[in-house]
């Protein structure tokens, strides 16, 4: 009873991710570690003597022990792996901070010599010796 209901949880997690998957909540890269991972517990979930070889050959008492340090050492790995993917994103989000930033002044400064040369033609045509323009 209790490996079905492991094999139902993990094929509704597996379910969960490809919809996620699916409508774009979820990016690639991250799907198929997690899609590697739900293949993983419904293969300990569907074979269980593989946990109980497992924590035999690596000398651990209990198999359930050997789960969680695994579970551990994964979550582990992902909070690694989603802090070196947030750095990368912080680095390019400042690069375009700076860009957006270099562009703003480049557009201030094309605005205000467009200004002065509009306002530059009023300003010769009203000095004295120039004749005033008519309407033809």
């Amino acid at each position: 009873m209790a490996t079905l209901v492991g094999f139902i949880f993990v094929l509704v997690i597996l379910l969960v991710i490809f919809e996620l998957l699916r409508r774009r909540h979820l990016r690639e890269k991250y799907a198929v570690l997690w899609i590697v991972i739900g293949i993983g517990l419904l293969v300990l979930v569907a074979f269980p003597q593989l946990l109980f070889w497992a924590s035999g050959i690596l000398g651990v008492q209990v198999p359930s022990n050997l789960l969680f340090a695994m579970a551990l050492l994964l979550l582990v790995l992902v909070c690694l792996h989603l802090s070196f993917e947030q750095s990368q994103a912080e680095d390019e989000i400042r690069v375009l901070a700076e860009e957006v930033g270099i562009l703003r002044l480049k557009m201030l400064e094309m605005e205000a010599r467009q200004l002065e040369l509009r306002t530059k033609p009023l300003e010769q045509s009203r000095r004295p010796g120039n004749p005033p323009e008519t309407a033809a």
